[in-house]
């Protein structure tokens, strides 16, 4: 008789799940004085090859459900699952090897090493891995990213969306099961926000790739394929085929819901 473990991680598996949290709970504070329930029961998955932005008002758990999703942070609660693996039970070397290995991060500060040239920065992640780059997928992030003339350049000399497309170049480089992205777009300005967007969507579409984006802006959302909405910890919405419209009305409700608890 398979357990509760194997019988979510083989359903993951097969139904094209590329993450999955089931129950999380997230406590902080040990007294009941200091205690805040960052995520109260989130059951949710990722489909693999999809754009999903999660939303909600400030406090609702956002960044906590994805930093539980990549193993950052330590469930309090329920299961998470990277494909078939059982992030919330992982010790510290395997967290270490799954993020490494099967994970991508993008986040608002592109953390690029400011004496390495873009090239080294995009490639970090093999090199630490002891891997030799795919050449024909490198070739293909440089390109569709526009980086081909820069490679040579260090940060100082990028502008700020150049850094945030070497930083999600350095994301994809490793082919990740999951691209995470926590406020990828913060500190762009709309031009490069919207670079920065359209290579997360088309890598999606035509890449094959799983993105994963927390963010508090309706147009940036829109980009994605769908947006979960939270509030309080709990999921309250989900939105399939998004419009900024459409996500601004959504979060206007949940602001008002908020003004009247």
């Amino acid at each position: 008789m398979q357990s509760a473990t194997t019988a979510a991680a083989a359903t993951t598996a097969a139904t094209g799940v590329a993450a999955r949290a089931v129950d999380v709970r997230k406590v902080y504070g040990s007294s009941h004085a200091t205690r805040v329930d960052a995520l109260a029961g989130v059951t949710l998955d990722i489909p693999r090859g999809r754009f999903t932005a999660i939303m909600g008002p400030s406090g609702s758990g956002k960044s906590t459900l994805l930093h539980c999703l990549a193993g950052l942070d330590q469930v309090t609660g329920g299961q998470v699952l990277i494909g078939d693996t059982r992030v919330d039970t992982l010790s510290d070397r395997g967290l270490t090897r799954l993020r490494r290995e099967q994970l991508g991060f993008v986040f608002q500060l592109y953390n690029l090493l400011p004496t390495l040239t873009a090239g080294e920065n995009l490639t970090l992640p093999l090199a630490i891995a002891g891997r030799k780059p795919d050449r024909a997928w490198l070739d293909r992030l440089v390109e569709a990213l526009g980086l081909g003339d820069r490679l040579d350049h260090r940060p100082a000399q990028l502008s700020g969306g150049e850094q945030q497309r070497v930083a999600c170049a350095r994301a994809l480089v490793t082919r990740p099961q999951v691209v995470f992205a926590d406020e990828p777009t913060g500190n762009l300005d709309s031009r490069s926000s919207a670079e920065v967007l359209g290579f997360l969507r088309r890598s999606a579409a035509e890449l094959g790739q799983t993105v994963v984006m927390v963010t508090h802006d309706p147009a940036a959302a829109a980009a994605a394929d769908r947006v979960v909405f939270l509030a309080d910890g709990r999921i309250v919405g989900d939105l399939a085929d998004p419009t900024a419209e459409r996500v601004l009305e959504q979060m206007k409700h949940l602001d008002r819901n908020q003004g009247e608890t």
